[in-house]
């Protein structure tokens, strides 16, 4: 009898377990913070050149290789006039929001007010990618 019993709690907590969790912890979807840090990250430098980009990853580095002193290169990089590779290399994370839908990526040491914006989708994909300040 205390067999069946210490059985039934089981499946009873199980229940009640399963049913107390919300949609987005059984969705295939369900939101990894480091893991759609890195894919912002990864998307921003494989957008870097092309022509959807010329707005935002494209004028960000371009903007800031031709506007900051050379010492601040020299300082992080060893160069008074970086690479475009470079500057997306040393991107770092301002910041995310919306439960980890929109992440914000700048430059180290506060040189800038400019940042690029990642927005994932409700299915987890990139939706947009662009320049704000």
């Amino acid at each position: 009898m205390k067999v069946i019993l210490a059985i039934f709690l089981v499946i009873i907590t199980s229940i009640v377990i399963y049913f107390g969790k919300t949609k987005d912890e059984y969705s295939m979807n369900s939101i990894n913070p480091s893991e759609r840090e890195a894919a912002a990250l990864n998307a921003i430098k494989d957008s870097y050149g092309s022509e959807n980009s010329e707005y935002n990853t494209n004028l960000f580095v371009t903007h800031h290789i031709d506007e900051l002193e050379s010492s601040y290169w020299e300082k992080l990089l060893g160069t008074k006039k970086p690479s475009p590779q470079q500057v997306l290399e040393i991107l770092t994370l301002q910041g995310s929001s919306d439960d980890n839908q929109v992440f914000d990526f700048t430059l180290p040491d506060d040189v800038t007010n400019y940042i690029i914006s990642v927005r994932f989708n409700d299915a987890g994909e990139i939706d947009d990618i662009s320049m704000e300040s």
